[in-house]
């Protein structure tokens, strides 16, 4: 090689690492933006053994596990606080955290649905875990930072009207996990219930993708490809987790996702569980598709941030080391996931997006 070939090659190289430092200057400055007490958490569980009037209800086979045990370790409460306070307990340290963070502002509590019967009432020999609208409504509205987040099974016969007292009673969402509450979303039977929803402007909060938090599961229904029809008859669909883990048809769910955000501009996606071990590189990749990061908002999946599921040196290789020792410096959960999901990449706009996905006024 010639000096002239060979100054021409080094002129290259020299601007590839100017134009990458550039790239990586803008990211950061844009990581650093300080953000204020104002993101509202799309995703945050309760759960109770039905103490003190709440009518909730675990599965005996759920409240046995090593499952249970753990979720009530993450949410701070023992069995015999439940037992003695009442279910309403979660709740209420779930505010005072909030309270204490210094960038949640709200967190949208969620209520869950069971399977119903052939005569569309609670089958609770099929059903893991069931928290009712009602016990959510009336706890989330004593408290200012928490927003009730409902839940109703399509296939119940009174499912409509459930779903307009729920909007009347101030929830700003509805969850579903398909795969335990046995529902298909692709199912034409339920499509009046869709219509409902869109008329109502009520987004649909919807686990896609693998489930493993519970000991059953129809996975074939966190397929993110059923959620077409209630895209094509206009609801706002928030795919919860990006579809992450398991597959469908020979073809990851994540992938299967990927190309539905083009077609749907009602299609949106939380990024709750994301840092969890058995999730690791789904983030990393989905920051790096500008149109998947318009459509993200931010969602913790409470109470699932606890070590060993969570740790932020999962990330060592992708995030320096000298942010992680930072992050994992941080001992509010809430404010520790939102930092690692910002050292991961995520764009402060999609902690602001759910503010405004969800309607509701700054304070």
């Amino acid at each position: 090689m010639d000096n002239r070939r060979r100054n021409n090659s080094l002129y290259v190289v020299a601007a590839v690492i100017v134009a990458n430092l550039a790239v990586s200057l803008a990211s950061a400055e844009g990581a650093e933006r300080p953000l204020a007490k104002s993101i509202i958490d799309m995703h945050v569980h309760t759960a109770g053994i039905g103490r003190h009037g709440s009518g909730c209800y675990i599965s005996p086979v759920l409240a046995d596990s090593y499952k249970f045990r753990w979720y009530l370790g993450a949410f701070g409460v023992s069995r015999e606080e439940l037992e003695r306070d009442g279910d309403a307990i979660v709740i209420e340290r779930i505010s005072a955290r909030i309270a204490e963070s210094g960038v949640i502002d709200k967190a949208v509590i969620l209520a869950m649905d069971g399977i119903v019967d052939a005569r569309g009432e609670l089958d609770r020999s099929r059903t893991q875990v069931y928290v009712p609208n009602d016990f959510i409504a009336r706890e989330t509205g004593r408290f200012p930072n928490l927003l009730f987040g409902a839940s109703i099974n399509p296939y119940r016969p009174d499912a409509i009207e459930r779903l307009r007292a729920a909007k009347s009673a101030g929830a700003v969402l509805v969850k579903w996990i398909p795969a335990i509450m046995g529902i298909d979303p692709a199912d034409p039977a339920i499509t009046p219930f869709y219509k409902v929803a869109a008329d109502l402007d009520i987004p649909l909060l919807i686990h896609v993708g693998q489930e493993r938090s519970f000991h059953d599961a129809q996975d074939e229904f966190g397929d993110p490809v059923r959620l077409t029809l209630p895209l094509e008859l206009g609801v706002t669909v928030i795919a919860a987790h990006i579809a992450t883990t398991g597959e469908n048809d020979g073809e990851a769910n994540y992938e299967r996702l990927l190309p539905m955000f083009e077609h749907y501009p009602n299609l949106y996606t939380d990024i709750s569980s994301l840092t969890q071990i058995n999730k690791l590189g789904y983030l990393n990749d989905a920051v790096t598709r500008p149109d998947l990061t318009a459509r993200m908002v931010y969602g913790s999946d409470w109470p699932l941030q606890f070590f060993p599921l969570v740790s932020p040196w999962y990330q060592l290789g992708r995030v320096p080391w000298a942010q992680l020792r930072d992050v994992s410096a941080i001992e509010h959960q809430w404010d520790r996931d939102v930092a690692l999901k910002r050292a991961i990449g995520v764009p402060p706009e999609v902690f602001e997006r759910g503010r405004k996905l969800l309607g509701i006024d700054p304070d």
